[in-house]
């Protein structure tokens, strides 16, 4: 059970810095409305500017505590739930501007790994 956990950590983890880090500029076929960028993403949202960088550096320390969890178990449950609630409020701004499913697929499936890591974990 441990290498399935410790794969999902890998995953979630180099999934979100992917997302935040090598693709911040870019645009993608799941951003929120018509969104070229991140922070247009957010700006689609109605959220302010500002939020970009604190959610952005909330799931860039979630992910690299995921990492870092393959070594230090006490930080796994903790920032694989705070990830999980991040996500929630992904599908949550999904929802507030009417995208298709199709465009929380990515939020939908990094809450359901970071549940298996929980429970896994538990």
């Amino acid at each position: 059970m441990d290498t399935i956990q410790h794969l999902l950590q890998l995953i979630a983890g180099l999934g979100i810095l992917n997302v935040w880090l090598l693709r911040f500029n870019q645009g993608t076929p799941y951003r929120g409305g018509t969104a070229a960028d991140m922070k247009a993403e957010f700006a689609n949202y109605g959220l302010p500017n500002w939020s970009v960088y604190l959610i952005g550096c909330l799931k860039i320390t979630a992910a690299l505590a995921l990492i870092l969890g393959l070594h230090f178990d006490s930080l796994i449950v903790p920032f694989a739930s705070l990830l999980a609630l991040l996500m929630v409020g992904a599908l949550l701004m999904h929802l507030k501007v009417k995208d298709p499913v199709k465009k929380s697929i990515p939020a939908l499936a990094m809450l359901v790994l970071c549940i298996g890591i929980i429970a896994l974990a538990a």
